[in-house]
């Protein structure tokens, strides 16, 4: 009985390690689906600990797997002969393996969260005069993740006049190409710190054509 106790703890404890690990990646994906803007940022302060939910949720479903497929001693075979009538789908090699999936996809998460964020290319040729092109760099404060790069991106392709626009989280910086007849880069700048709560705290013109 203390066993299946034991089980759970580490089950659930994993669960928990594993959305901790991930919830910085999440969070932009859902702020897009529900169309909360500003939402993008709210636990990016989790991110510095990212390794150590990592680290937590091998670690607890390492055990757990180790308890759920070691050898059991005599007197723990004859103890525990009435679980072994009836098992639960709960205490089940079965539920681990799917627990153990889902830890692995949520940490796994920053890797495929683009595929969530609508693609703003448009096939559609654009006529843009060459002396109304620009390109700028925007310092963004708070991304950790692919995920706040794809949101950063959205933020800006969205926008009227955006021609393309590209992000790192490991710079901090965005990079856009934009029609300056159609928007400013006070409209950029504002585009992504309604759409995602990040802030820019600087912003330059690579080029003038």
């Amino acid at each position: 009985m203390e066993t299946k106790k034991t089980s759970n703890k580490l089950i659930i404890t994993g669960v928990i390690t594993a959305l901790a690990a991930s919830l910085c990646c999440i969070t932009p994906v859902l702020a897009l689906i529900a169309g909360v803007s500003g939402a993008t940022s709210t636990f990016s302060w989790l991110e510095p600990a990212r390794p150590y939910f990592i680290g937590a949720t091998i670690l607890v479903l390492g055990f757990a797997w180790y308890q759920k497929l070691k050898p059991r001693k005599v007197n723990e075979a004859d103890c525990d002969c009435e679980e072994d009538e009836k098992p639960s789908f709960w205490q089940s090699k079965k539920f681990l393996g799917i627990v153990t999936v889902f830890a692995v996809l949520m940490l796994a998460f920053p890797y495929y969260s683009g595929i969530f964020f609508p693609d703003n290319s448009s096939t559609t040729t654009i006529i843009v005069q060459e002396s109304d092109i620009s390109e700028a760099s925007l310092t963004v404060e708070g991304m950790t993740c692919t995920g706040c790069e794809h949101s950063v991106n959205h933020a800006l392709t969205s926008t009227e006049g955006v021609i393309e626009a590209s992000s790192s989280y490991e710079t901090g910086i965005a990079t856009v190409k934009f029609d300056k007849s159609k928007v400013t880069m006070e409209e950029l700048v504002d585009a992504i710190e309604k759409e995602t709560g990040y802030k820019v705290t600087d912003q330059k013109i690579n080029q003038e054509h």
